[in-house]
Parts: structure tokens; sequence; C-alpha cells
């Protein structure tokens, strides 16, 4: 049987977003002080490579790799999604923001550590202002690509337009990038000592960004957005209360029912313990949410 403990303080999780006003974003191209972008490549330093997820693995390919370069195109992957969409970082680094881009209508670009940039094309709207650091799953914009809409560019229907670039300055494809480099997110040893904390709940929030509508950061810091995401996934599981990020005990004997499929077999009571903590941990430690 579980003894009483804390199912975890609540965070600093919001929605990523800074309070920035229109001017300010919209003049997000402006020429940058050269402190003001991070991650510049040193000379004679050897590059490490950093960790990057997909944050689009949740919608259809619309147009591949392959794609792109047959139509001229230097590359890129192209993401299906209703104009609107949140964007999250796919790894930490510094914004810039290049309003209306040629072709690529409104992008912004995540320079990540070591030289490697991603930027994300045909957005509707920034959010973050230039120089800006970011987390893994933060929100960087708005997408867009509607046709003839302001920041569209080129594009003939709504999604968003991924590509990595190298440190030598040539665009690479982030899936490819991505199975080359799987730095993922590690396994946590809640599953042994049933005993919750950050890598837990980062394997938490990116579980409930893949399946939940979670859009914060992966920061192992949940407040009220991560706890409303696991309400919103605790519907199969019976929770049948608001989704208010206040998580109870209701909650949690869902989140109980969960973790019974996944060795728990103590009561479904609602008070999270050490058993309770490893059944759900054995559940987030799955590859699939790395």
């Amino acid at each position: 049987m579980d003894h009483l403990d804390s199912p975890g303080c609540c965070g600093g999780d919001g929605p990523g977003r800074a309070g920035l006003d229109r001017r300010t974003v919209l003049l997000g191209g402006a020429a940058l002080g050269a402190g003001a972008i991070a991650g510049l490549a040193v000379p004679g330093r050897a590059l490490a490579a950093p960790v990057i997820y997909n944050p689009f693995s949740g919608y259809s390919i619309t147009g591949t790799w392959q794609d792109h370069l047959n139509r001229g195109s230097l590359g890129g992957i192209d993401f299906g999604m209703g104009v609107g969409t949140r964007l999250p970082a796919c790894g930490a680094g510094t914004i810039q923001n290049i309003p209306d881009n040629g072709t690529g209508g409104h992008t912004v670009t995540i320079h990540h550590a070591d030289g490697y940039r991603s930027q994300y094309m045909h957005l509707s709207q920034f959010l973050l202002g230039n120089g800006t650091s970011v987390s893994s799953g933060t929100i960087v914009g708005l997408s867009g690509g509607a046709v003839g809409a302001p920041g569209s560019g080129s594009s003939t229907g709504p999604h968003v337009h991924w590509h990595m670039i190298n440190p030598s300055g040539v665009r690479i494809n982030p899936l490819t990038y991505i199975g080359q480099n799987p730095g993922g997110l590690p396994k946590t040893s809640t599953e042994q000592d049933g005993i919750p904390g950050p890598i837990f709940y980062k394997r938490m929030q990116n579980w409930l960004r893949l399946t939940a509508g979670y859009t914060g950061p992966i920061d192992g810091a949940p407040g009220p957005n991560t706890y409303a995401a696991l309400q919103r996934a605790m519907r199969a599981y019976g929770y049948t209360g608001p989704i208010d990020g206040a998580p109870g005990p209701n909650t949690w004997r869902a989140v109980q029912r969960l973790a019974s499929g996944w060795g728990y077999t103590g009561p479904i009571d609602g008070v999270m313990g050490p058993n309770s903590w490893r059944g759900f941990a054995r559940f987030l430690n799955q590859d699939r949410w790395d």
C-alpha cells in the first residue's frame, strides 16, 4: 500500500511567450548586435551536436525533403497544420526573427549551440523578440501559410516549413539529424526509487506534448499548464473533473488507474506514493516518450 507523499510542487511553466508589442515583433529582423545571437562556432573548437527533437511529430508531412529538392529548393520538411498553431522550439537556443524572408515569408531562426540553426518558415506571427533565450519546447511563433496572407511568402496552403543549417551554412534535414544524433531524454530513476524529480517531470511533459496538447517548455517544473494537460490525458482513465490545472484526488486516482497497467497493484485511492509513482514512471520510461 502506498504511503502519502507529495505529487510534486507547482512550478513555472507558462504559455512560453513574452509580452511584446506588435511593433517590436515585426521589427524583429533588424540588425542584431554582435552579442545578441548566442551559439556561434568558435574557431579551433570541436563542434558538439545540440540536442534536437521533432516538435511536429503529431502532424502529417505534406512535403518531404526530396519533394523540396525536386522543385529546386535547398531542402525542408513541410508539416500540415492550421493557421495559428503554436510552434515549439525544437531545441534550446536564441531567437532571431526575419519578417518577410523572401519565399519563406515570416521566418524564425533558433540559433543552437556551436553554430547550428533551425528555421521555421511561413509564420503568421512571431511571439518572442530577437535575442530571447529559449529552452526546448518554448513556443516561438504561430504557424501560417494561408495563400496571400501576411507572412506566408510563397506558401500554397497552411503549414510550417522546417529545416536546419549546419555550422558550415549548409541546409540539413532535421529528421536525418535527429536520427544521427538521438539525444532524447534520459530515463527517470523514479521507476526504481519511487521519488519523482525533474527528469520524471520532463518525460511527463514530453508525453503530454505528444498526446495531450501541452505546449509549454520541457523543463521538469510542472505548473498549471502541465497539470491541465495531465487532466486531459486522464479522461481516458476515468477522470471526469474540471481541466483546471489543479490536480486533486480524482486526477491522481486516474493516474493510478494508468499505473495499474504498469505494475502498480495498490489501491485506487488518489494518494500518490512510491508504488504509484513507480508504475507511472514505467509508463513514462517507454522509448516513445524519449
